[in-house]
């Protein structure tokens, strides 16, 4: 039996009151073959009823008993958490269709270790650290796995019980930069991932996109295990849709310039902008959300088109109907807020206008103030996030990923430093409380004087309130 050394900071406490009956498990122990010290650790209890364990833990810290029916409790002490668990053990509820939620859990402190491993989904997480002696339990060759860099299956017989694990599958790979053993997409096709809640869904895709090195491999995989086709058919469409070889020469390594093969490298150019720009995690899932849907609305407006004495392929106006689509995508999925975070709003805010910062570059030598004031009011002054994904988009043309944002970006946000047009400068000067002063009465016709100001004020005409209470003086009587 392997043992390997590991250290955290409660270690002996856990040993000190279970001796050999604690174990951590999963992907604490994976990371830790990896070379990666986890901040999160599992850990597994045997031969101790849960209400003991309750009772040996309870004064030395915060017991929280939100998973007390499935055998697992959460335990903080001095402020670092533990999810502790009893051994278990998994069945379908019935026949036929499935989801995540129709397998039963039923948890036994008198089951081996290696029972509880067997019900893991893949081997590399199958794996357990007795914290004793440091020995690692490995029935199913996890360790084997992890330097192959490999994902399979612990038990295929159980895999089509539960269908979030095609999605795991693709996240794993992802996050992991491992390959998928070929079996499992034989096994995945004929799974039915439809029952699927949304937060699940949700939830593996953004780990995709926030913790991958490059999360066009797990969108490759969607792809591959047919999640792609089941769950986002808007998605799936644009592998079937080709777009012009010279101004899109990417193409995969069949030869396909593919809506789809551009999409998933435009995400991997924002993944890493992201990172060189320092976004917090809410807004580079934002990002990243908005390179994934950039394009969707190609499907249905792409043609072909006589122009510069060819045949052109064409996706006139689809911005707009990529942000269409996509409000559409998050209303099935239920995406609006993430952590506080309006994720919705500046998701299809990005979408709309990814086409806007090109524009202004390819009109740059007859822009006024105006032009960015506009701009930057159309997208709630979130100017970095769409230079970021404008750059990214081009980006997308090329295998190559990015150092850093390129001409055209540094040269939008120049122009909007060096114009002063931000967040904070585009805040409408004249509010209602500013036309009541001036006898006018609330209503409707406040309301269309507001917003011609506002107008005034974007196209420059004042920047300053004293000058708009002069404009909004000469107006009144046109908005009685």
């Amino acid at each position: 039996m392997k043992h390997i050394g590991v250290e955290f900071r409660d270690k002996s406490f856990f040993v000190r009151i279970f001796g050999k009956d604690v174990y951590a498990v999963g992907g604490f122990v994976r990371d830790i073959l990896r070379g990666i010290q986890s901040e999160d650790i599992d850990l597994l209890i045997t031969r101790h009823p849960l209400r003991t364990i309750i009772e040996k833990i309870r004064p030395h810290g915060k017991v929280d008993l939100v998973g007390r029916s499935f055998g697992i409790i959460k335990f903080t002490v001095k402020g670092k958490s533990y999810d502790i668990a009893l051994p278990r053990k998994d069945r379908p509820k019935g026949e036929g269709v499935r989801g995540h939620k129709d397998i039963l859990v039923s948890a036994d402190p008198r089951l081996p270790i290696e029972a509880d491993l067997e019900r893991r989904d893949f081997r590399c997480n199958s794996i357990a650290l007795r914290l004793a002696d440091e020995a690692l339990i490995d029935p199913f060759e996890g360790a084997k796995d992890i330097r192959a860099r490999l994902i399979q299956l612990t038990n295929p017989q159980a895999f089509p019980d539960d269908p979030l694990r095609v999605l795991r599958a693709a996240r794993f790979a992802s996050v992991l930069a491992f390959s998928v053993d070929p079996s499992i997409y034989a096994l995945a096709k004929d799974i039915d991932l439809t029952h699927l809640s949304v937060e699940r869904v949700n939830d593996e895709l953004f780990k995709i996109l926030l913790f991958s090195p490059r999360p066009s491999t797990g969108l490759d995989e969607l792809f591959k295990l047919g999640a792609l086709r089941q769950l986002f058919p808007e998605l799936y469409a644009l592998t079937l849709v080709i777009q012009d070889s010279v101004f899109h020469p990417e193409k995969d390594s069949f030869g396909h310039h593919t809506v789809w093969h551009h999409t998933k490298l435009t995400v991997d150019q924002a993944k890493r902008l992201a990172e060189l720009a320092g976004l917090e995690p809410a807004k580079k899932l934002a990002l990243e959300l908005s390179a994934l849907f950039h394009d969707v609305g190609k499907t249905e407006t792409t043609q072909w088109e006589f122009k510069r004495g060819r045949m052109v392929i064409t996706s006139a106006g689809h911005d707009v109907a990529s942000e269409k689509a996509t409000k559409r995508i998050f209303s099935r999925f239920k995406i609006f807020a993430w952590n506080g975070y309006n994720l919705r709003k500046i998701v299809l805010m990005l979408i709309r206008n990814h086409h806007r910062a090109s524009e202004l570059w390819q009109n740059r030598q007859a822009l006024t103030r105006k032009a960015f004031n506009r701009l930057a009011a159309d997208t709630n002054g979130e100017i970095e996030l769409l230079a970021n994904l404008d750059a990214a988009d081009r980006g997308g043309r090329k295998e190559k990923i990015m150092t850093g944002l390129d001409r055209e970006g540094r040269w939008l946000l120049d122009k909007f430093r060096e114009l002063d047009v931000n967040k904070e400068t585009i805040r409408p000067l004249i509010m209602g409380r500013d036309l009541l002063m001036l006898g006018v009465a609330p209503g409707p016709g406040m309301g269309k004087l507001l917003k011609e100001l506002y107008r005034r004020q974007l196209d420059n005409d004042f920047q300053k309130k004293g000058q708009g209470l002069k404009i909004a003086k000469k107006l009144i009587g046109g908005y009685g």
